[in-house]
């Protein structure tokens, strides 16, 4: 059975420290809270010790995630629902502004946790950024099924 992997980038609008971005780390935990009790996160990557590419430098202070998720459709239906739906409405409060050429997120499909990795993350992005979506690499708005065949999510 595919799994589905989704790797996002941000930058917050104050240090990591200032109480802004405390609170939006406090509520990340709510966040995270609710997609394991889901029941379908798979696996949550910590970010200790990422060492960011090129892509994620530059004004702000980095902010990215790593899960793996049961299905496109579940991955979907959180990221829209809940209190990451509300973390959406309030992002302007503690990150940066997403500029047309900057890509908050990838999506990819892989068979096994095990080949999930930043590494691999970071080339997914960095391939989206170059060559648009692809089922090697897309979005929710360009999304492709297992098969690697357009798929409208809703």
């Amino acid at each position: 059975m595919a799994l589905i992997a989704i790797y996002t980038v941000g930058r917050l609008n104050h240090p990591y420290d200032h109480p802004v971005s405390r609170d939006f780390y406090e509520f990340g935990y709510k966040v995270m809270r609710q997609a394991y009790v889901s029941g379908y996160l798979i696996e949550d990557f910590s970010s200790e010790a990422v060492t960011f590419s090129k892509e994620e430098k530059g004004n702000g202070y980095p902010v990215v995630t790593l899960t793996v998720w049961e299905s496109l459709h579940s991955l979907y239906r959180f990221t829209y629902s809940g209190k990451h739906s509300q973390a959406l409405r309030n992002r302007s409060r503690w990150m940066e502004p997403n500029h047309e050429e900057h890509l908050s997120y990838v999506v990819w499909w892989t068979e096994k946790v095990k080949d999930i990795s930043w590494e691999e993350a970071f080339k997914r992005y960095d391939y989206y950024i170059q060559h648009g979506p692809s089922p090697f690499a897309f979005d929710f708005k360009h999304a492709f099924d297992e098969k690697g065949d357009s798929c409208v999510l809703k």
